[in-house]
């Protein structure tokens, strides 16, 4: 595949760094491919470690639901890594319908259609339920039953933003020329244009999810790490340290196996 990764406008001299003694992973969209984020974790703490010391956080940036097959494992997996390691989670539109679609019927709808479906599936739901209910409010009090109120907690504890030194994580981005504490969760979750297409300083390198591309995309203005993983089986993690960029992914390989991967960020 063509490499795609790039950057624009990068000021060597000035470039942007995460303060001294800490260490950033951030993680893209998983989408319940739980074969691609259990090796993804594994080669980011085995990288960590080889590494040295150093205040590790590992920032996911939401998503971590719908599409692929195991939403639950995720999710499991997520709380697990976040009791052992300092661990921020971002909540991602598929999150927030979720979340919403536990407590309002009309959001149900979309929340199916756009890959809530197979989310219910890999908790213990009827899926047969879900094929022959014709009154949505009944498929959203089985949810409240198939999905431990431990998932649920967990995931209505993420955050909208994390600020890390010349870093500010975001699921989908932030809308141009609006100050950071003034920013819209909805927009902070679902916005694509026009921060995409922006090229002005937002006083910070925006890294987020999101929005799918080929490869990861680096501008001097954000960094897009998206890489598809329900379809493509790419998952892609950033790596920061100071002013140090790398890149760890994960993918499914032609003969159905999973291997990791490492590169730098130029």
């Amino acid at each position: 595949m063509r490499n795609l990764l790039r950057a624009r406008g990068r000021d060597k001299a000035a470039a942007p760094s995460i303060p001294p003694g800490q260490r950033v992973y951030a993680v893209g969209d998983v989408h319940g491919r739980l074969d691609l984020f259990t090796p993804l974790m594994a080669r980011i703490e085995q990288d960590d470690a080889d590494r040295g010391p150093a205040e590790t956080t590992i920032v996911l940036l939401g998503d971590l639901i719908d599409r692929g097959p195991d939403s639950a494992a995720v999710v499991a997996a997520a709380r697990a890594l976040a009791a052992r390691r300092r661990v921020r989670l971002l909540t991602g539109n598929h999150e927030e319908m979720l979340l919403r679609a536990m407590n309002e019927a009309d959001v149900l709808r979309p929340f199916l259609r756009h890959g809530g479906r197979e989310t219910l599936l890999s908790y213990p739901l009827d899926p047969h339920l879900l094929d022959t209910a014709d009154d949505y409010e009944v498929i959203r009090l089985a949810m409240r039953t198939a999905i431990p109120a431990d998932d649920i907690a967990y995931l209505e504890q993420g955050e909208a933003m994390v600020r890390i030194g010349d870093y500010l994580f975001v699921h989908a981005g932030i809308q141009p020329g609006v100050a950071l504490d003034a920013q819209s969760e909805h927009d902070l979750r679902w916005i694509r244009q026009p921060f995409l297409s922006h090229a002005g300083d937002h006083g910070c390198v925006v890294v987020h999810g999101h929005t799918i591309a080929e490869d990861v995309e680096v501008r001097a203005n954000r960094i897009g790490i998206d890489t598809g993983a329900f379809y493509t089986g790419r998952l892609t993690a950033l790596a920061l340290e100071g002013t140090s960029r790398w890149l760890i992914e994960t993918r499914v390989d032609p003969d159905g196996g999973v291997s990791c991967h490492s590169r730098s960020v130029e």
